[in-house]
């Protein structure tokens, strides 16, 4: 615990499950972030660093540690999150943190136990060297980022203070300056159950939902076609999941589908779900009903974290050489501790596109040197 090797600080990490069980009440192995919070409870305590928890829900909570640096003229906020999506699906054992050709399997290796490994031994290096100069660091570990971004918003609300942010996500140790945000709601129709065999005496859901659909097809293509963000690209909008009746001999009396909306800087999620509303029913007269946002992440702004890009850039050429700065579509934590005052972007070890696989892994030798960029920028 007290000077733990990368790889055997990931395979602890890896090894201890924290799946985040994406909205049913679901608890005990493999779920939520508990085994991974007692752990990092017990890894800070080890390096005798000041931390905190908070609770977020039940079994859930946040675990803050600070490096205090004398005489620093900075503070920078390291955030990461605990949890991983489910494991339905894969192909290899979730828990085993198996090393093979330079490379640790697992959920969550990439995302984002990777990124949280580089933090940590960043941190630990800084604690244990304490170089004159250092930035003070908040690493701050959350929960719930894969599902309704609680965690991050319980930090905020806290009253975080730093000058800038690293939001950890695999970004192959580029720059992510900027990002869609996403909102999310449920959209049902109503109609009148009856037997199947007797279909003139009820009213089908599902072919409600099948004209609103169609309605909703066009209004996605509309959308598609407004205004873009110079590099973000427009908003857009997708259906990803419909859920409609009890048996295949009745009729249906309901039918319900999730709707995924990908903001732009300048959206917000109440307002992009109020514009679908009002021109929903414009090409559409059978009645729906839309339910509040289940959730909502603004999307990443690029226009206040000139000084972050910078410093993080320098940090990445003395390892690197060279550096990008990226857009991309998918959200972070980043755009809420931004939209909380504090400018942030996003950056760690790994590669976006082996995130949530069957056979999810990370490459150790990048984890390496995202820790050292790290410890770099804390000490520019």
């Amino acid at each position: 615990m007290m000077n733990p090797s990368i790889p055997d600080l990931l395979r602890d990490l890896v090894s201890r499950p924290s799946v985040n069980p994406m909205g049913p009440d679901l608890r005990g192995h493999p779920y939520l972030e508990a085994g991974v919070t007692a752990y990092l409870e017990d890894y800070f305590r080890a390096l005798n660093v000041p931390f905190t928890r908070q609770s977020v829900a039940p079994e859930r909570e946040n675990i803050v540690a600070r490096f205090e640096s004398p005489g620093a003229t900075r503070t920078i906020l390291w955030e990461v999150h605990q949890d991983t999506v489910p494991v339905v699906g894969m192909t290899i054992d979730p828990f085993a943190a198996e090393i093979r050709d330079g490379k640790l399997h697992g959920r969550g290796a990439c995302d984002v136990k990777g990124g949280m490994t580089a933090m940590l031994t960043a941190f630990t290096r800084l604690v244990r060297e304490r170089p004159a100069g250092a930035a003070n660091v908040i690493l701050a570990c959350t929960v719930d980022e894969e599902h309704t971004f609680l965690g991050i918003q319980e930090l905020m609300n806290q009253g975080i203070k730093a000058d800038f942010a690293i939001v950890a996500e695999p970004t192959l140790l580029q720059i992510v300056d900027a990002h869609k945000g996403v909102a999310r709601w449920k959209l049902r129709t109503e109609g009148r159950a009856c037997h199947s065999s007797r279909p003139d005496q009820g009213i089908n859901a599902i072919y409600r939902m099948g004209h609103v659909l169609a309605a909703i097809d066009q209004y996605a293509a509309e959308l598609a076609v407004t205004p873009a963000h110079p590099r973000l690209g427009p908003p857009t909008l997708s259906v990803g999941r419909i859920e409609g009746g009890v048996s295949v001999n009745t009729v249906p009396d309901s039918c319900v589908i999730e709707i995924d909306r990908r903001l732009i800087p300048g959206e917000s999620g109440q307002g992009a779900r109020e514009h679908f509303i009002n021109r929903v029913r414009e090409l559409t007269t059978v009645p729906f009903v839309c339910d509040p946002l289940w959730m909502a992440c603004p999307a990443l702004d690029p226009s206040n974290s000139d000084t972050v890009r910078q410093l993080l850039g320098q940090a990445i050429d003395a390892v690197e050489g060279s550096h990008e700065v990226l857009a991309v579509p998918f959200g972070t934590d980043a755009s809420t501790v931004t939209n909380a005052g504090i400018p942030a972007v996003v950056f760690g070890p790994g590669d976006i596109r082996q995130a949530h696989t069957k056979d999810e892994w990370i490459e150790l030798a990048q984890i390496e040197r995202a820790a050292e960029i790290l410890f770099k920028l804390a000490t520019i």
